[in-house]
């Protein structure tokens, strides 16, 4: 049961991931969670360190999608400076999401990592969809009232996934 929170990947950050990394592991596209990964939760303007990745990504030919629980209003008005698309009400860690986004790649689960930065609902729903995933540390160490009570779960997972699997350090990039 445990195996079903097991992230393929762990770096700290996602902007540290290059378009030729993800290329020589097979992956065509990037689907991002929005809060805490993409964007600090109460700064939806981003940062220039975030709009310089977005354009690396472009310019590789690497999509990027917002996979997000969040309503259609709150991601969009998110997104509305960064100008990428997004999937809203994803009901994560249900898979629904992210099969939602394949399609609209139209791209196979085997082409794309789904980034996140929390185990319940990012790397279960990659899990479950059947992509691969990389988990990165929150860009803030706070968080909105209700990922509060996930992290509160997520604490104990992590601690029987780590005793399970020990060598699953923090990496400067995918291998």
């Amino acid at each position: 049961m445990i195996e079903k929170f097991k992230p393929t990947w762990r770096i700290k950050k996602i902007y540290s991931l290059t378009p030729d990394e993800l290329k020589k592991a097979g992956i065509r596209a990037v689907l991002t969670d929005l809060d805490n990964t993409l964007i600090a939760w109460d700064n939806p303007e981003g940062t220039p360190e975030l709009r310089a990745w977005i354009a690396k990504m472009a310019k590789a030919g690497i999509p990027v999608i917002v996979v997000s629980n969040n309503s259609h209003a709150r991601v969009k008005r998110a997104l509305e400076n960064i100008q990428l698309p997004f999937v809203s009400r994803a009901l994560k860690p249900l898979g629904v999401g992210i099969a939602r986004a394949l399609r609209q790649l139209n791209l196979d689960a085997s082409q794309v990592v789904m980034v996140g930065d929390q185990l319940i609902t990012d790397i279960l729903a990659a899990n479950m969809a059947g992509t691969r995933s990389i988990l990165v540390k929150p860009l803030l160490n706070s968080d909105a009232w209700n990922t509060k009570i996930n992290r509160f779960f997520e604490y104990f997972i992590k601690k029987r996934l780590f005793k399970k699997y020990p060598n699953t350090g923090w990496q400067e990039e995918i291998k």
